[in-house]
């Protein structure tokens, strides 16, 4: 069964929390921006006007924007070159778009009276704890200045290993970053549904989920999209990162007009996920979500149970068996034996001393490595249950 709650019911909750909102993140995709010329500027202008709308109530709001690469496809005729789709073609759309995407938000935003702030990242500026803290830092004291920040990931120079993977994530990311009480995502689709709207005449929109499940992420295949079934999925994926940190979000047409002051003022559309029960901190956030895993520890089923249902520490001796290579403190896969991953931590050791240790007690540590930093091989502070 889909954790949804009834229409009455979600309208006073969703009402509650967009009342309650003070910090927003608004993510726009590609889907909503452009159309088959390139950019629309009367979708840019609606966008800043409807975020100008959030400013006058007070609140603070950052927006994640796609579009550079569209932008880079209009500006030169791409249609028109004989080229490839590769990596190094999107880079170098991107890096010939990105300035007039931004000036269109320039022009938007300058006639209703706000500044914007263009920030650019890569995957390793959420990766590197110290970069992370520092684009906290940026945000806020944008904020302070009064200036609405615009975030983009930065194609030009990112590669595979550097890529959030969709902006959808991204803004999930900038979310928790910033503590923000909502995610607003606006895409080309009215939102979730029971059945496929396009085939069940008797399928009905779902308004408001209590909590995504499988069964959720399952109901993407009835939402027919120019992103694909995948694009709906990386956004039902955004929320639930969002939800871990108390945050809602809303999944909702992007192209409505006045589609955040309806939102705003209770009008039922698009679909909205409610914060989770319980919240993760946000270094456990940062260790689940952000980092990406370099190897994996294989445990026995006593030190499985003993992360899952006792919240202990991984000592040597409940370790399997170790893939993968990473060094002190990068973050790993805890793995059952049934080749299931079920947490995630930043390791102690490095790969090949853990080869050493693995089913040993941890008071032998150090006479087959000459050394011992840490009893624990993960230590319970940093290990996060996915």
């Amino acid at each position: 069964m889909i954790s949804s709650v009834t229409k009455e019911e979600g309208l006073y909750l969703r009402q509650t929390l967009f009342d309650q909102a003070r910090r927003i993140v608004v993510k726009v995709g590609s889907a909503v921006l452009t159309d088959d010329d390139g950019i629309d500027l009367s979708v840019i202008a609606n966008i800043a006007e409807e975020i100008s709308f959030l400013r006058s109530t007070g609140r603070e709001v950052i927006l994640v924007s796609s579009g550079a690469v569209a932008a880079g496809k209009k500006k030169i005729g791409y249609h028109k070159i004989s080229s490839g789709n590769g990596i190094k073609e999107k880079q170098a759309l991107a890096a010939i778009g990105q300035s007039s995407l931004m000036q269109s938000y320039e022009g938007a935003f300058s006639s209703l009276g706000y500044k914007i702030a263009q920030v650019l990242l890569t995957h390793a500026d959420l990766a590197i704890r110290e970069r992370y803290l520092n684009v906290r830092n940026t945000l806020f004291t944008l904020f302070k200045f009064g200036v609405i920040p615009i975030i983009n990931e930065n194609d030009t120079v990112s590669v595979e290993e550097l890529r959030f993977g969709d902006n959808d994530r991204l803004g999930a990311h900038i979310c928790n970053l910033i503590e923000a009480d909502m995610f607003i995502c606006l895409t080309d689709v009215n939102g979730l549904y029971t059945g496929n709207p396009n085939t069940n005449p008797t399928a009905e929109p779902i308004y408001t989920v209590a909590e995504i499940t499988d069964e959720t992420e399952r109901l993407v295949h009835n939402v027919k999209s120019a992103l694909g079934s995948g694009g709906m999925l990386s956004k039902i994926k955004a929320a639930k990162i969002v939800a871990s940190g108390g945050g809602s979000s809303f999944i909702g047409p992007g192209k409505e007009k006045e589609i955040l002051k309806n939102l705003f003022s209770g009008k039922m559309v698009g679909t909205f996920f409610l914060p989770s029960s319980e919240k993760m901190s946000s270094r456990k956030r940062w260790i689940a979500h952000i980092l990406k895993p370099q190897g994996t520890l294989i445990l026995d089923e006593g030190a499985c149970r003993a992360l899952i249902d006792h919240g202990k520490s991984l000592l040597p001796s409940g370790i399997v068996a170790s893939k993968g290579s990473f060094g002190v403190g990068e973050p790993v896969y805890c793995q059952k034996q049934t080749g299931e991953d079920f947490a995630i931590g930043l390791i102690n050791y490095n790969s090949d001393d853990v080869k050493k240790i693995k089913g040993l007690h941890s008071n032998e540590i150090f006479s087959v490595l000459g050394y011992k930093d840490s009893d624990e091989v993960i230590h319970r502070d940093n290990i996060v249950l996915t």
